[in-house]
């Protein structure tokens, strides 16, 4: 871009320190030698900052300017101009303030662009000088998903003169033509390969009034990723449906389903289910990478006392090992953990799994079909006519299914299921309500494990701070009898499994928070880990079980024997800068 005032650009160069008298002068050689002009120089230059010399561009021409390399831009604002047309006439919109959109432009003074983008918007633009690093980190936050879907969009509606109807979708020879229509294809191969990318576990596509929206979960989180136009909807749905080998025609009843996707050298699982709502049928993906790495326990965040908790568990020659916790809070995984140390050549491992989420090398895996009349209790007795060691139950749902895993573990096998409690006492309980007798859980049960998903902090990101009085009160309350003392040996803090503790005395805590950044889309969080507790069945709880005691008294009697709860072992992990205090805050109870 020309400079407005080249003499003031020279004396403020010179002036900010950016370059010496002398080296301005041997600029000014150059410019006049090769032909470009002091700016293009200027920029070239290694030890010089590109946004420094921007900036006073900026001063020089009497033109504002912004640094938005490291700013988040509203995908709403973004979708005011696509990125075909940011990318060609370099503008991109970041703001808006009333009827004036503020635009990221490398030359502000084209006025030609700046009178055809006002056009397109239908608002005044308010135009930044922005360093060439910048526009090109705004143009990156166009997904080349978006791109692609606005292009198959654009697709669809040529070839359509007319919408698709719903009722069209009843029409078995219209459904064929419409999902083996390329765009629809398209349009959904990209909504699924962008969710592979965006490491989503779960995709929403949602009818609304007036468009569609579809929302991705990330790290346990719904994201709104984009909005389609309504008359689309139902070619989707059918694409979706034949994919997933479900009826067509039928749109009253839920369907579930499945097919399979495979991008960028990963095979992903993918889990349909279609239920209908007020404005058409929902559609919800569940995404399971199939290629993911080994799971271990370590890797999980199962540290010190918990840990030593599960290996003793695992060395029983028989018994129950149980996860409990909500639906999404990594029971499954925990079970495939356990699996992954118990798995060797001389054992005979049987699961039944409703949905098999992981293929295990070495582990007979059978998928419940309700259907065909495999269910959970059928299943399970089948297996144990297949001579297994280790039997893994996805989950006891009602009374057959814990009376035949109680029998199984009482028979010398290892059985490893799964409950839905909110804590890890609580489970005891539970399986008395199914009408299990109370000493045959006390005389099977080994192990229960609890836990919640929490969100890890971004390692490109992270930040220390100090906690606040309030916030280091509730700390020293909630651990004030796991932290060490300053006249404690080392010990104690190896056997919480973390290292460089604070020591419960000090006033003020160090904690850690994600700023935001381009690798976590400015959300502060990377990934997920585990917070657990877990404790054994000792002599004095197979006691209070016998007694039919409450899940409180439990929980005290496993506190009072060293049992870490989840909030406490939160808590830890904030302290070591894995997670927030307010995720885990979030995510926990404390009775």
């Amino acid at each position: 871009m020309p400079v407005k005032n080249e003499k003031k650009l020279e004396e403020f160069l010179v002036k900010l320190g950016l370059v010496t008298k002398k080296q301005l002068d041997l600029i000014k050689v150059q410019s006049a030698e090769s032909g470009k002009s002091l700016e293009q120089i200027l920029k070239e230059m290694p030890n010089i900052n590109n946004e420094e010399i921007c900036k006073v561009i900026a001063v020089a021409s009497d033109l504002p300017y912004v640094d938005i390399t490291e700013k988040n831009i509203d995908h709403n604002i973004l979708d005011l101009l696509t990125k075909k047309i940011a990318e060609k006439y370099r503008i991109v919109p970041f703001g808006k303030i009333g009827d004036f959109l503020n635009v990221a432009m490398i030359n502000p003074n084209d006025i030609q662009s700046i009178e055809y983008i006002e056009k397109k918007t239908g608002m005044k633009l308010k135009p930044y000088l922005v360093s060439d690093k910048s526009m090109e980190k705004a143009l990156a936050q166009y997904d080349d998903y978006s791109l692609e879907v606005e292009s198959v969009i654009g697709d669809i509606q040529k070839k359509q003169d007319q919408p698709v109807k719903e009722e069209d979708t009843k029409d078995n020879q219209k459904v064929a033509t419409i999902t083996q229509d390329a765009p629809i294809t398209r349009a959904l191969n990209t909504i699924l390969e962008y969710a592979a990318k965006s490491r989503a576990s779960d995709i929403h596509i949602e009818p609304r009034d007036k468009d569609v929206k579809v929302r991705y979960r990330i790290d346990g989180i719904l994201y709104n990723t984009m909005t389609l136009p309504k008359h689309i909807h139902p070619a989707l749905v059918s694409r979706v449906k034949i994919l997933s080998s479900l009826k067509i025609d039928e749109h009253r009843v839920p369907q579930d389903g499945r097919f399979q996707l495979a991008t960028e050298g990963r095979e992903i699982d993918l889990r349909i289910s279609i239920t209908p709502i007020v404005y058409g049928e929902k559609i919800v993906i569940r995404l399971l990478d199939k290629t993911s790495g080994i799971i271990t326990l370590e890797n999980l965040g199962i540290k010190g006392r918990a840990y030593k908790i599960i290996e003793a568990g695992i060395q029983k020659p028989h018994g129950m090992i149980l996860a409990t916790g909500p639906t999404g809070s990594g029971k499954s995984t925990s079970l495939y953990a356990v699996l992954t140390k118990l798995n060797k050549p001389s054992v005979n491992i049987i699961t039944i799994e409703d949905p098999v989420e992981y293929n295990v090398d070495g582990v007979n895996q059978i998928q419940v079909n309700n259907a065909v009349g495999l269910t959970f209790a059928s299943g399970l007795r089948s297996m144990l006519r297949q001579d297994p060691d280790v039997i893994m139950v996805g989950e006891v749902r009602d009374k057959e299914t814990a009376d035949l895993a109680v029998q199984s573990a009482l028979t010398g096998h290892t059985v490893l299921t799964s409950l839905h409690t909110n804590s890890a006492a609580s489970a005891l309980p539970r399986l008395t309500d199914m009408d299990i007798e109370p000493f045959l859980i006390a005389s099977t049960v080994n192990t229960i494990i609890a836990q919640r998903l929490v969100r890890r902090i971004c390692d490109n990101c992270k930040e220390e701070y100090t906690a606040t009085p309030a916030l280091s009160r509730a700390i020293k309350e909630s651990l004030k009898d796991i932290l060490p003392s300053k006249d404690d040996d080392q010990k104690k803090t190896t056997d919480l499994g973390f290292e460089n503790l604070p020591f419960k005395e000090e006033e003020k805590f160090k904690l850690y928070r994600g700023k935001g950044c381009e690798s976590c889309k400015n959300t502060g969080f990377w990934g997920r880990i585990g917070v657990y507790e877990v404790f054994t069945i000792s002599q004095r709880i197979e006691d209070l079980v016998i007694a039919r005691a409450s899940a409180s008294d439990i929980q005290a009697e496993a506190i009072s024997e060293g049992m870490v709860t989840m909030r406490q072992d939160g808590f830890l992990k904030a302290l070591a800068g894995i997670t927030t205090l307010e995720e885990v805050v979030r995510t926990t109870t404390e009775d």
